[in-house]
């Protein structure tokens, strides 16, 4: 068998895979544990020097094109799958030939749609999962990618801080143009909504849905997307006296995680009425501040979460008038890192790190709000380790290799257990 390899980076472990034998059929020893979504291609994880990958079986022009197509993204800085190779020339023991495999990096911590709702979810969940895929499409069309197939089974689904971020991970149908016209832009929504309220349909026949309505649910991506691309993109009007909006316009739409690169300012014939309009916007506004002041490397919601953190021990430690970078030295040196560095080594598969640090500041808030009194993150940290944490998922790597088949593990909406700790003198109490 005369194999093809294209690869973004040479692995010659590749030569090791069965490439003879088809997908479907490869052996459980070189197969990895993680969730499969829905999809129309054979699909399966497998363990290669060290690291997850996805191989997907398909003919060998739409491997390529999508292997090239994500390359393109990825160097966008657009939120989707790493690319890794595509492997030809696959035949097998009997000489018949076989499809190509496109093969992708595991986005580590991600999960598909249905193996989040195999689990035990808040009843907002649908709500929180489409909200992040109309953040993800409109970063694409900004970008001028149109997907042709949005779909939640299409999208891999990140924690951040509380909610989620979508990546998008088949690009198969997709074309990448200089800007997309609005046909093609409703095209795309038109799209997710039938695809999505048949998923939800899907879900609600498992008796997975916690009473949303699929058809209502999936008129929110439209209703989200055009909230946000207005937002984005919307020429906004006023008078010679009130040039403090151009500095709003940009104030807000940090505030939603977007910078702004290029701004258009015009006036009328009279010079009475100012028009601004965003021109080029990037996302990832927090995540950028952060990388900047810690190399923390987080989601958008999660950045956002540390640097409000970052801010309250700024003004607790009374050093606002103290160097930005100094500060978050030593809030990461003396906060951050001993929280996160906190997690048994058996439970650091069950949450990224970042997440971990925002669920503990959610923890302590309400430990305090019980309490009726501040309580320290060292002892949030203490108590969510030893009641919260053991019943989370883990995400990282294992789950089930079938989907469909993965027990409830963890609600988001459980009560806090009530841990017993001694007193300076002996005695006990407990606390929530």
């Amino acid at each position: 068998m005369a194999l093809d390899i294209t690869a973004k980076r040479a692995d010659p472990a590749l030569l090791d895979l069965p490439w003879s034998t088809p997908l479907e059929d490869w052996p459980e020893v070189r197969l990895a544990a993680l969730p499969r979504g829905i999809s129309r291609h054979v699909v399966r994880f497998v363990k290669l020097s060290g690291r997850v990958l996805a191989v997907k079986e398909i003919k060998a022009e739409l491997a390529l094109r999508e292997f090239y197509m994500l390359r393109n993204l990825n160097r966008l800085g657009l939120p989707c799958v790493e690319p890794f190779a595509v492997v030809q020339g696959r035949v097998d023991d009997a000489g018949k030939p076989l499809d190509a495999a496109l093969i992708t990096r595991h986005l580590q911590f991600s999960l598909p749609y249905r193996a989040l709702y195999s689990q035990a979810l808040r009843p907002d969940t649908a709500a929180r999962l489409i909200d992040a895929l109309a953040v993800l499409l409109v970063k694409l069309h900004l970008s001028g990618f149109w997907w042709g197939d949005v779909s939640l089974s299409n999208t891999l689904f990140v924690r951040d801080a509380g909610a989620f971020a979508a990546y998008l991970v088949d690009a198969e149908t997709g074309e990448l143009r200089e800007r997309l016209s609005d046909g093609q832009r409703e095209h795309d929504l038109d799209i997710a909504r039938v695809n999505i309220a048949g998923e939800l349909f899907d879900l609600e026949a498992g008796d997975l849905l916690h009473g949303e309505d699929p058809i209502e649910t999936s008129e929110r991506i439209v209703t989200r997307y055009r909230e946000l691309w207005a937002e984005l993109t919307d020429i906004e009007e006023f008078t010679l006296n009130e040039r403090w909006r151009v500095e709003d316009r940009i104030r807000r739409l940090n505030e939603i995680g977007f910078d702004v690169d290029e701004l258009a300012i015009t006036t009328d014939f009279t010079g009475t009425t100012i028009s601004i309009q965003p021109k080029v916007v990037d996302a990832g506004h927090h995540s950028r501040r952060l990388l900047r002041l810690t190399g923390l490397d987080v989601e958008e919601g999660q950045a956002r979460r540390l640097l409000n953190d970052l801010d309250a021990y700024r003004a607790a430690t009374d050093r606002q008038n103290d160097d930005e970078e100094l500060v978050a030295h030593d809030w990461l040196a003396g906060i951050y890192e001993p929280v996160t560095r906190s997690v048994p080594a058996p439970m650091r598969g069950k949450l990224e790190p970042a997440e971990f640090f925002h669920e503990v500041l959610e923890h302590r808030w309400y430990m305090a709000e019980l309490a009726g009194h501040d309580i320290r993150i060292e002892d949030a940290v203490v108590d969510y380790v030893a009641n919260v944490l053991p019943s989370k998922p883990d995400e990282k790597a294992v789950l089930g290799t079938d989907t469909g088949a993965i027990p409830i593990l963890a609600s988001d909406t459980a009560p806090l257990p009530i841990v017993t700790r001694q007193n300076d003198d002996g005695a006990a109490t407990s606390e929530r």
